[in-house]
C-alpha cells in the first residue's frame, strides 16, 4: 500500500526502479529534462517549417511568373529574329545551288531574277534567267524575253514585288563589287520601283548585296546574304538547268573587232552595247584578278593590236 500511494503521489516515478531513491530521482529528472527538450525543439521548428512552407508558396507563385517572363523574352528574341530576317538577304537551297550552277558554266556574267516568297520578299525561292547577252563584264536581258517572263508570271498570280525587284547576277573574277555597267543597268530598270535589291555573286562565293528605296527621299542600305538550310532542298536538277542556259544565255565577245570599229555607232548608241564606252575608267575600277583576267583575253586576241603602232584598237 505505502508503494502505491508513493506511485500515486508521483506518477512520473513510474518504471523507475523503487530500490533505489536517488536513481529514481535521477530517472524522473531525466524525463522531465527530455520533454522540455522535445517542447522547446518543437517551438524553435514551427517558425522553421513554416518558413519552409513560406518559401515553397512564394515560389509556387514566382514560378508561373518567371514562365511568363521566359515566354515574353524568348517572343521578343524570335520577333527580333525575325525583324533582322527582314534586313537579310536569304536564299533556298536549291535557289543557291541552281545560281552556283549557272556561274560555274562559264566566264561571263550571267544574270537572271529572284521568285521570293509572298510573306517574305527578301526570301528567295527560285532563281530564273531570261534570253540575255553576256559578256565578261556585263549582262544584257532580251526586252521582249524580260515583258513574257513577266507577264508568265503574273499569270501564275505572282504579284511585281515577288519576281521584279531582286535581281541577281554573278561576277567572273573574286570582286563582288558591282561595276559602272551594273550601277547604270540597276539604276535604268529598277530606278522607278518602290524598292529593288542589286545582288552580285563572285567566283569565290564573296557576295554583295544592295537595298535601294526610291520612295520619299530615297535611300540605300547594303544587307547581309545567307542560304537558309533550314528550308527543304528540292535538289539540283542540272539537265532542266542546262537546258535553261542553252535556251537564255549567249555569249558574245565584248572586244569588237577592227573592222566593227569602223562602222562604230555614236556615243549615244553605245549605252545600249555590252562594250562600256569608258573602257579606260572601267578598266581602273576593276580588281587585280579582273585586270589580269582581261589582258590574258587580249593576248588571245592580237588581231586586236596595231603591230606597227602597238596600240589597241577600240
Amino acid at each position: 500500500m505505502q508503494r502505491s500511494a508513493k506511485s500515486a503521489k508521483n506518477p512520473c516515478a513510474q518504471g523507475a526502479p523503487e530500490s533505489n531513491v536517488p536513481n529514481a530521482k535521477l530517472f524522473v529528472a531525466n524525463r522531465v529534462s527530455m520533454r522540455a527538450y522535445a517542447r522547446i525543439a518543437k517551438k524553435k521548428g514551427r517558425p522553421k517549417m513554416k518558413n519552409e512552407e513560406n518559401k515553397l508558396q512564394e515560389q509556387a507563385k514566382a514560378e508561373p511568373q518567371a514562365t511568363l517572363k521566359q515566354i515574353v523574352k524568348t517572343s521578343g528574341s524570335q520577333a527580333e529574329k525575325r525583324r533582322s530576317r527582314r534586313l537579310t538577304l536569304r536564299f533556298s537551297p536549291t535557289a543557291w545551288a541552281k545560281l552556283l550552277h549557272f556561274r560555274d558554266r562559264s566566264d561571263n556574267e550571267i544574270g537572271g531574277f529572284a521568285i521570293t516568297d509572298p510573306e517574305d520578299l527578301l526570301f528567295v525561292r527560285e532563281f530564273m534567267t531570261v534570253k540575255q547577252e553576256v559578256t565578261c563584264v556585263s549582262v544584257k536581258f532580251d526586252d521582249e524575253a524580260v515583258a513574257d517572263f513577266f507577264d508568265a508570271q503574273v499569270d501564275i498570280g505572282r504579284r511585281p514585288e515577288q519576281f521584279a525587284r531582286v535581281w541577281l547576277h554573278t561576277h567572273p573574277g573574286d570582286s563582288p563589287g558591282p561595276s559602272g555597267v551594273d550601277e547604270e543597268t540597276f539604276h535604268r530598270v529598277f530606278g522607278s520601283c518602290q524598292w529593288a535589291v542589286m545582288f552580285v555573286l563572285a567566283q569565290n562565293n564573296k557576295t554583295y548585296a544592295r537595298l535601294s528605296f526610291n520612295v520619299g527621299p530615297g535611300g540605300q542600305v547594303l544587307i547581309p546574304t545567307e542560304i537558309d538550310y533550314g528550308e527543304d532542298f528540292g535538289g539540283s536538277d542540272r539537265k532542266l538547268w542546262d537546258t535553261e542556259y542553252a535556251a537564255n544565255i549567249k555569249t558574245t565577245d565584248w572586244l569588237t573587232t577592227r573592222s566593227a570599229q569602223e562602222t562604230s555607232p555614236t556615243r549615244n548608241e553605245l549605252s545600249g552595247c555590252a562594250l562600256p564606252y569608258d573602257f579606260i575608267d572601267e578598266f581602273d575600277r576593276m580588281e587585280p584578278a579582273e585586270r589580269q583576267f582581261v589582258l590574258d583575253e587580249l593576248a588571245d586576241r592580237p588581231d586586236l593590236w596595231n603591230e606597227e603602232e602597238e596600240v589597241m584598237f577600240l
